[in-house]
């Protein structure tokens, strides 16, 4: 079940605390399509939308066992396009079927964030700056039970190049802390 959004201009709070992030409006030509499981094939949308990627793939996991999305990744950076990946340090040393390592030996640069009880940001930023630049984000974790047992969402938003780069930005600022993965 696929439901389409449309654009909403999010109103910013009065607050006179410092620190509070004031909402900012979307872009008018947004598009975002929210999908939800069980029911819609995200990790399918998800591989999809990483295929059609031509820059640039940026990745925060916090738990990653989907062997078609983690396939997907790989895919893109053997066709040149630039994909790196910051998972969750504690989730990737557990977690006893995942994917990251396997997302490393197959050429993708892999960092872990081990700063925070869980770096438990679920995102993918594909082709920032581009005119086809897209945010997954939501609930949904990159695992076949997120897709085939439980009850998740995810948002995918273009046309919000603002967006993008709070995204983008975001990714970053974790990068500066996470330790890259050493394979043995």
């Amino acid at each position: 079940m696929k439901r389409l959004i449309a654009p909403v201009l999010l109103l910013a709070a009065s607050t006179a605390s410092a620190g509070v992030p004031q909402a900012q409006p979307q872009a008018d030509n947004a598009h975002v399509v929210a999908l939800f499981t069980p029911g819609d094939d995200i990790a399918g949308r998800i591989v999809q939308a990483i295929r059609q990627a031509r820059k640039q793939v940026l990745v925060q996991a916090f738990s990653f066992t989907h062997d078609g999305i983690a396939k997907a990744l790989i895919e893109a950076r053997k066709r040149g396009v630039e994909v790196k990946l910051i998972a969750d340090r504690d989730q990737t040393e557990t977690l006893r079927y995942g994917q990251v390592t396997g997302i490393a030996r197959g050429g993708v640069p892999v960092w872990l964030d081990g700063d925070h009880q869980a770096a438990h940001n679920k995102v993918i930023v594909i082709d920032a700056g581009s005119k086809n630049a897209l945010i997954i984000t939501g609930s949904y974790n990159f695992t076949r039970a997120a897709q085939n047992k439980n009850a998740e969402n995810s948002v995918f938003i273009s046309g919000d190049d603002a967006l993008v780069r709070q995204y983008a930005a975001n990714w970053q600022r974790h990068l500066a802390h996470s330790k890259p993965l050493v394979l043995h």
